[in-house]
């Protein structure tokens, strides 16, 4: 018999209740998992979107995967492009506003070879976490990393000038050592400057003083000038596209304190006006030049005893400000630049001492003359020397409030070209037209001459004349022939000469009567008494 069911019987629950049940929680656990490894979502914007993919592109920090893009989108404006981020959990602490994303991609730069990894895995984005507290969930992608993302080193700043060519990635090196490079670069608009931002690597920051000078390298570079030829070489890398290399150019000079992070420094043309930056204590004086200034230019060396002491700083300098009449016979201001720190190597000078020392020098013949510094080029330079016969001179002159440094007239070439120049002011006033007319009748004279030679040569009779000449030597050779000892010319010749012997000896005696007594052939050698008369007897 059948019992009816209690109330208790029909509560209890069947087991295959329990399938849906327990799949029911895995599922929640899996949602609430899902849910919890989730972090933010963030919106990237970038120029364009090459290389990334939704769903694929993977959004990373020190290799290691935080986040996925999630879709690609355009802007409203069409100007830009929208990523959509997925961020893992935990990621909320990273994503400041000062945080920054770049794009990992294959590179070929003047940095080198960069992002291969992504060659075969594909582009991703790169984060370097922020760290000022504001939160944010729009960010900018930039193309390439920060400057911050270079490594430990010393970061400084660089002014330039227009035209320097200079331009992230290049080189910065020391004495062709490379130790750093320019990682970013902006232009001033307001001041019309270039300013550029330098990385240097550790350990090599510790180089950088305040002493330290930057300039300029093209790789190479060759240079004629007063002080000769020049070749510089920098390295393969400043080669094919320049670069920045600095050092204290002047190695007698302190070498200074270090400088901290962005301390700034100016960028040179050249390592010369890097180092003529180092010497900030100088003299200035003005020379007045008579003669041609053609061959000296800005920068050339003012030497003293063939040691540099100075530098030319304008050529001509405030030369016919009150207009063109004031160019006649004017001579011509030359403005030069002595730097006492070239030759004392001292960071400071007196400078009032210098000054009076050179004005002593002045008073005892020190002049300025220009002298030949290249034959090539026809480049001059300003020599200082003393001259014993110099004429005195004011020592407080002034040209523009300047001093004026007494200058003499240059030797060496300019003394050649200004002889040269009065040989050939000589010659054009020589009347070369009556000289060239009077040398051409010479010419025919001469050539009426060298006819007749020629017509005498021509005539058959002094043909002959050798053969009569020869004749006659053989005739004079059998005379002589007939005078030599033994012959019978000789004979007759001594047989007179002995006749002639004999008869002197003869008129010897004959001599010395008339020797003694001139008038023996009138009167007798021995004369008579005269006869005495007789008296009568």
């Amino acid at each position: 018999m059948n019992q009816p069911d209690t109330p208790t019987s029909r509560r209890r629950l069947s087991a295959v209740w329990l399938i849906p049940l327990m799949a029911a929680f895995i599922g929640l656990w899996l949602v609430f998992s899902y849910l919890s490894s989730q972090g933010p979502i963030i919106t990237l914007k970038l120029e364009d979107a090459e290389g990334i993919n939704a769903g694929k592109t993977a959004i990373k920090m020190r290799n290691v995967q935080i986040g996925v893009v999630e879709s690609v989108s355009l802007s409203e404006d069409l100007s830009h492009t929208l990523l959509s981020v997925q961020m893992q959990a935990d990621t909320d602490r990273m994503l400041f506003s000062d945080a920054q994303f770049w794009v990992v991609k294959p590179r070929v730069g003047r940095e080198g070879i960069s992002g291969l990894s992504t060659v075969l895995s594909g582009a991703y984005i790169e984060l370097l976490p922020g760290s000022n507290g504001k939160k944010t969930k729009t960010f900018t992608v930039k193309n390439s990393p920060p400057p911050e993302k270079t490594g430990d080193g010393l970061f400084l700043k660089l002014v330039s000038e227009p035209g320097t060519n200079i331009n992230n990635g290049d080189p910065v090196s020391f004495r062709s050592l490379k130790v750093g490079r320019v990682v970013e670069t902006q232009f001033d608009r307001q001041a019309k400057l270039f300013r550029h931002r330098l990385f240097i690597e550790k350990p090599y920051d510790v180089l950088v003083s305040e002493s330290s000078r930057f300039w300029k390298v093209s790789g190479i570079g060759f240079q004629l000038d007063a002080r000769g030829f020049q070749a510089q070489l920098s390295s393969l890398e400043a080669l094919l596209g320049g670069g920045i290399s600095f050092s204290v150019p002047d190695s007698s000079m302190a070498t200074g304190a270090p400088v901290e992070d962005g301390h700034q420094f100016e960028l040179h043309n050249s390592q010369e006006s890097a180092r003529r930056a180092l010497y900030t204590q100088t003299l200035d004086y003005v020379l007045l030049v008579e003669r041609s200034v053609r061959g000296l230019k800005a920068g050339a060396p003012v030497e003293y005893r063939g040691i540099r002491v100075g530098t030319v700083e304008q050529v001509p300098w405030a030369f016919a400000e009150q207009g063109p009449n004031a160019m006649t016979d004017s001579p011509i201001p030359v403005l030069i630049r002595l730097e006492p720190q070239r030759v004392n190597q001292q960071s400071n000078i007196a400078l009032t001492t210098w000054k009076e020392e050179i004005s002593h020098m002045v008073n005892n013949g020190l002049r300025a003359s220009l002298k030949a510094g290249n034959l090539l080029t026809g480049s001059l330079f300003v020599d200082l020397a003393f001259h014993q016969n110099a004429p005195t001179t004011d020592t407080s002159a002034t040209y523009n409030s300047v001093p004026v440094m007494p200058s003499v007239a240059g030797g060496g070439l300019s003394k050649l070209e200004d002889q040269l120049h009065a040989l050939l002011k000589t010659l054009n006033e020589l009347p070369m037209k009556n000289m060239a007319d009077n040398l051409n009748n010479n010419l025919k004279h001469l050539s009426g001459v060298t006819g007749r030679i020629e017509s005498l040569l021509n005539d058959p009779a002094l043909n002959t004349l050798p053969q009569q000449i020869s004749s006659n030597l053989d005739a004079l050779d059998a005379t002589l022939q007939g005078w030599q000892s033994g012959g019978d010319g000789y004979q007759e010749l001594q047989g007179t000469l002995q006749k002639l012997n004999r008869l002197l000896d003869s008129a010897e005696p004959l001599l010395d009567t008339l020797n003694e007594q001139p008038n023996a052939l009138i009167f007798q050698r021995h004369p008579t008494t005269d006869p005495q008369p007789r008296g009568a007897q």
